[in-house]
């Protein structure tokens, strides 16, 4: 049973290095990160937008990458796209912890983690592999820093 779930995990991960999604640098952004792993050369150019609604936490309505790397960094890129996308940078932030402790347990994977992370989960066998979790982190720091950045930045100005 372990087996047939860490094949389909890797068919995950398989399925979104192949067929990307986010791909493709956003204009207008509110924050940016150029990310390398020196390990091993993997980088990536992220950008966010994000919408401030008075009434609420402002919301990534848009994320947008550009980058070459392994079949692990490409898969999470694509896989944060999907996770991230609409969500308010708080529950954004909730999800990169999840992501960093899940990276930090070296494999073990608690169910409530499987559910809140969705195909992020694949990963799991990842972070049995020190060399790799760098790989798996490189969007996740990227997408930290962009909102970092969009946080703190001025407000642009908008046509009305």
């Amino acid at each position: 049973m372990a087996e047939a779930i860490e094949q389909l995990y890797q068919q995950v991960i398989l399925d979104h290095s192949r067929e990307r999604h986010g791909v493709g640098e956003i204009d207008p952004f509110d924050g940016e990160s150029f990310q390398v792993n020196p390990t091993c050369g993997d980088e990536v150019r992220l950008r966010v937008r994000l919408d401030h609604a008075a009434d609420r936490s402002p919301v990534l309505s848009e994320v947008g990458w550009v980058g070459q790397g392994c079949s692990i960094s490409q898969a999470s890129l694509s896989i944060l796209h999907d996770l991230v996308t609409g969500r308010s940078v708080t529950e954004v932030e909730e999800l990169g912890e999840r992501f960093r402790e899940l990276m930090r347990a070296r494999g073990a994977l608690e169910e409530d983690q499987q559910d809140t992370l969705e195909d992020a989960a694949a990963f799991v066998g990842v972070a049995r592999y020190p060399a790799r979790i760098k790989c798996a982190l490189l969007g996740w720091m990227a997408l930290r820093d962009a909102l970092a950045h969009a946080l703190t930045a001025e407000p642009k100005e908008t046509d009305s």
